[in-house]
């Protein structure tokens, strides 16, 4: 799927050079009429198309956009979707982006000219359909109403196409995905075709949008569609699970496929701390921090927790110590973390330094897994299992169905995590499942990306992106004995930014160039 051959072969196919809103390529470099004459090509064209489909910065940056994580580098593009100071002159990490729509619309419409048998068109097609409606999602939530094409369009076409109400575009996902559903396999039995879009790619996707679009009905249905599949399981090992040891696992359902010295992984690199030779582009944040219960399954500020303010890193959930860097923390290198030292390599308030003395620690918490961490074939998971048990047990507390596969759905991925069961006593009526739905989402998901469509679907982005963003505590010392980082009684958080949140940061703004280059786009409300 990787083989150079192919990227090549693509990039002579859907190169583009035309400066038009979709950024559509010519497409006489190869004629359809002559491309399309074998099994080989067919196979060529569709590898093509997960090219860029997604890619794995999208993921592993997201939470930049969220409480979760602060962006320091403002030419990266997250800082301003966090800060809420994003424009249609500085969008930020500009999502809309027609480049899949265009090719799979393309291939759709030439590969019944191939010579192939019909259950290989039929599962090609599920792919390339796949492929374009997740493009279509991303930019439906980022955007809400945008442009809605399932064929070639010529340059005159395509810039004067007007915007499609996100209803009809959801609809239209929905219907792709239900479609799809029955023509794509459960599974490849080629290892060269492992990372294909599969029939449980189709349905977690499915069940994750009407998660999102309040069908809780539809998706407990299509979660159990999925748990009937019997293709998936949780990883026993929720740390082990980011390793790249352990890609294409049976937690695996969806993912951006790398290769080194090929296709390569780099963003791994800009999570390690700067004393470890990285960049520490994403910081979590002490939101995310604080969310993190105690290893006894008390939050930090329940009665009985055994929290300590000046020694919050102990013995709190596992999940906390795979996926954040914190003071005190043992690096690579043997030492002990400590931003706070102005002497130290990793100085909170320094170029290189995590600005809110964290660092993001999922998928390297081994470096040594990697020859080059730079340079890794580390998979990027997209949808995973877990994924589909919380949005399963989500969607039946919403609808008020809690029965006793709601507690054992949630309990499956706290015992994974080395956390105790649900108390049924303490979280015992919607309101409080829903509180810890939403808190696990957030743990168990943390540094994967989700945390900005669950702000923008529960509508609490004004409660919290709004004001001071904080860090860890400014002052303390490493106890030499035990490594621990003990904080002054006097220390207050770190103040990283101020952030603003307004109604219309739900959607982000269409970039002003694409208006520039089609007036009939209309921008979102506020920017």
């Amino acid at each position: 799927m990787k083989k150079v051959f192919i990227f090549f072969l693509l990039a002579i196919t859907f190169a583009s050079c035309n400066k038009d809103f979709l950024d559509r390529s010519p497409l006489d470099q190869l004629s359809s009429s002559t491309f399309w004459t074998s099994e080989k090509e067919v196979t060529a064209a569709l590898n093509g198309l997960y090219n860029g489909w997604e890619i794995g910065d999208n993921i592993v940056y997201m939470d930049c956009a969220s409480d979760n994580a602060y962006g320091p580098f403002p030419w990266e593009g997250y800082q301003v979707l966090g800060n809420g100071l994003l424009t249609a002159a500085d969008p930020g990490n500009s999502r809309w982006n027609f480049a899949t729509v265009r090719k799979c619309n393309y291939f759709l419409a030439n590969v019944d000219k191939a010579p192939i048998s019909d259950d290989m068109k039929k599962v090609s097609k599920g792919q390339a359909r796949f492929l374009r409606a997740y493009q279509y999602f991303i930019m439906e939530q980022v955007y809400g109403d945008v442009p809605l094409f399932t064929k070639e369009l010529t340059i005159e076409e395509a810039n004067k196409v007007t915007r499609t109400p996100k209803a009809d575009v959801v609809k239209f996902i929905l219907d792709e995905l239900a479609s799809i559903a029955s023509d794509l396999p459960a599974s490849y039995s080629n290892a060269a075709d492992q990372g294909r879009i599969t029939k449980g790619a189709a349905l977690a996707l499915k069940a994750r949008i009407e998660l999102y679009e309040k069908k809780y009905t539809e998706c407990v249905a299509t979660c159990n569609a999925v748990f009937a599949l019997n293709q998936y399981d949780l990883f026993p090992s929720y740390t082990d699970l980011f390793r790249i040891q352990n890609n294409n696992s049976k937690e695996d359902i969806l993912d951006v496929q790398y290769k080194a010295n090929d296709n390569s992984n780099w963003v791994l690199g800009v999570l390690v701390p700067g004393s470890q030779g990285g960049w520490s582009s994403i910081d979590p944040l002490q939101g995310l921090v604080d969310a993190y219960e105690m290893k006894n399954g008390k939050t930090i500020t329940e009665t009985g927790s055994g929290y300590n303010p000046l020694k919050p890193y102990s013995n709190r959930d596992p999940r906390f110590y795979t996926t954040i860097w914190y003071p005190g923390a043992v690096l690579y290198d043997g030492s002990n973390m400590n931003p706070l030292d102005k002497n130290s390599a990793d100085y909170y308030d320094q170029y290189g330094g995590a600005r809110t003395g964290y660092n993001a620690r999922k998928y390297i918490w081994n470096v040594n897994d990697y020859a080059d961490v730079w340079n890794s074939g580390m998979n990027i998971m997209v949808i995973r299992f877990a994924e589909v048990l919380l949005s399963y047990a989500e969607a039946k507390i919403e609808l008020g169905q809690i029965d006793n596969s709601v507690y054992a759905t949630i309990d499956r991925i706290r015992l994974r995590a080395g956390m105790p069961a649900v108390d049924h006593n303490v979280y015992s009526d919607q309101t409080t499942l829903r509180n810890l739905v939403r808190r696990e989402r957030r743990v168990e998901f943390g540094m994967e990306g989700l945390r900005w469509f669950d702000i923008q679907r529960w509508k609490i982005g004004e409660q919290v992106m709004k004001g001071d963003t904080y860090g860890a505590l400014n002052a303390g010392s490493i106890d030499l004995v035990t490594g621990e980082m003990v904080f002054a009684p006097t220390a207050t958080p770190i103040i990283v930014e101020t952030r603003d949140f307004k109604a219309n940061n739900y959607l982000w703004p269409i970039p002003q160039k694409q208006i520039d280059i089609n007036s009939n786009l209309k921008q979102n409300t506020g920017y």
